[in-house]
Formats: structure tokens, sequence, C-alpha cells
């Protein structure tokens, strides 16, 4: 007798628990978003830095504006993840079944790694916004109190940037959003695989949870190094203000001609510990989220 395929969630299901699982680690990682974006945006044309380290920059914020200073921009962050994680999630499961064989031979590396950076980039599409909106919610607390833009949370950063901006500002930095997004999906792809079977070919590891995790911790290093320079073309694009008119920076290749003319090369990867501290734990936390809510959805759904 042959047994029927044991049941699996609607895709719905997958996608709403992918965005809910991001959202989920956000919360506990968004004091990491905030230091990264506040360093990056720190001492821009100038070589003096605002924050001598990682460490510094989170205890000048705790001590300006207390613990809840540390999670501004939550709404945001949160909004990013239910669009762009889910997005991406959505995408990337539709192409992949599309590119899987008619004998359900799952498609090659080159191609996986095509169909994470498409799925990447039209997340990273779809999120902008909320992106812009957290660039700017995470940056306030560092100017003066009548530069201050003030918003209360993201609905109404998202709804007055349309009124005082225009809607086409929601999408500002749009190209170097999708630009990292292809980054960290191509380098974490790559350097993921190459650091497994480099750890496998030493001898000194099995194909376990150490592996996966010394593996994890290489390609998060890797992606970080890689993608650090759009990201910070990416924040200050979406951080910027109009000066007599005119947009502070033209494009992005700007930003990175005058950051490294005026802060310096190394400048470009301002923020990378926290960049670093905040990937692992993320990836993490969004997959044990997603492991806990599909068990309780089979026990208490699919089973029944």
């Amino acid at each position: 007798m042959v047994e029927g395929k044991p049941k699996t969630s609607p895709k719905a299901v997958k996608f709403l628990f992918g965005g809910l699982a991001g959202m989920g680690a956000t919360v506990f990682v968004q004091p990491l978003d905030l230091v990264k974006n506040r360093m990056q945006l720190s001492g821009q044309g100038t070589k003096a830095r605002e924050y001598r380290t990682s460490f510094h920059a989170l205890f000048s914020i705790l001590k300006a504006e207390g613990v809840g200073g540390i999670y501004t921009g939550l709404s945001a962050g949160l909004l990013r993840q239910a669009t762009y994680t889910t997005t991406r999630l959505g995408i990337y499961t539709i192409l992949f079944e599309k590119m899987t064989g008619a004998d359900g031979r799952p498609p090659g590396f080159l191609l996986k790694a095509l169909i994470g950076m498409t799925a990447g980039a039209t997340g990273a599409f779809v999120g902008t916004p909320a992106e812009v909106a957290l660039i700017r919610m995470t940056a306030d607390g560092r100017l003066p109190a009548d530069q201050r833009r003030g918003y209360s949370n993201v609905f109404n950063a998202l709804i007055r940037i349309t009124r005082e901006e225009g809607v086409t500002t929601l999408w500002r930095g749009c190209v170097p959003t999708m630009a990292r997004a292809v980054v960290v999906n191509a380098a974490q792809l790559a350097s993921y695989s190459q650091s497994k079977q480099a750890l496998l070919d030493s001898g000194y590891f099995g194909d376990d949870i150490l592996c996966h995790f010394c593996a994890s911790m290489i390609s998060g290093l890797v992606t970080t190094a890689a993608s650090m320079p759009v990201d910070i073309v990416k924040t200050r694009i979406q951080n910027m203000r109009m000066i007599d008119g005119k947009p502070e920076y033209k494009n992005g290749l700007e930003v990175l001609v005058r950051v490294v003319r005026s802060e310096g090369f190394f400048s470009l990867w301002k923020g990378f510990t926290p960049y670093y501290a905040r990937l692992g734990p993320h990836t993490v936390l969004t997959f044990i989220f997603l492991e806990q809510m599909n068990r309780l959805y089979r026990s208490h759904v699919l089973e029944r």
C-alpha cells in the first residue's frame, strides 16, 4: 500500500511564518541595527570619529537617550521584516519550484544563487519604504532637537515622507538597497559552501552542527566585508536632506568618492562590528522562531 504524501503547510502560511520569524528576531537585534546606522552616519565629511568603538556608541546612546533610545525605529524594523522577508521567501519558493526538474531534481548551485539574488533584490525593492523610515528614525537621536524629524512610528514616518517630500522619496536609495541584497545573497551562498567544504577537508570537523556554526560565522564575516560599502551608500542616501532644493548626494558613486576622500578608505566599513554581530544572531533566531511556529502548526492544525 502506497502512503500518501505527508501534509505540509500551505504556501501562504510558510510566507507568513517566514515574516513573523524575521520580526521576532528583529526585536532582539534592533539595538545593533541602530548602533550600525549611527556609526555609518557619524563624522560625515571629516576624519574625526564621533564614536571610538561600537561599545562607545552603544553606551553614548544609552547615556543620552536611555534604554528606550536603543529601540528607536523598532516599528520600522518590524515592517521591513514583514515586507522584505515575506516577499523574498515567497519569490524564492516560487522560483525554486519552477526551476525544479520534472524528475524532482533541484536546481544547480549557480541557478540557486541566481534565484536567491533575484528574490533578495525583489524583496529589497518592496521593503525600501520601511528601510527609509528605519534609517531616518534611528538617525534622529543624533541630531540637534530643532533638526529632528520626530516620527512617532513607522506609519507616521511613511505618511509624512509622502506628504512632505513626495511618494518617490519612499524608494530613495532603492538601487543600493537592491544591490546590497544581491551582494548579501551571493556572498552568503558562495562563502558558506566554500567554508563548509574547507572545514570538512581539514579533517577536524564532521558534517555536524559545530561545522555548520563555524561555516556560518566565516560566511557572515565575508558577507559583512563584501556588503558594507554598499550599505553605507544606502544609509547616507536614505538619510540625506535637500540643500537649497538639491539633494545632498547625486548618486551612490558620489557617496563612495566623498566618503573615501573626506573620511578615509576604511570608513566604508564603519559599523562593521554591530553589522557582523547582528547578522549571526538574526539568522539563528529567525530559524529558531520558524521551527517553533512550524512545529506548533503541525501539531495543532495538520495532525488534528
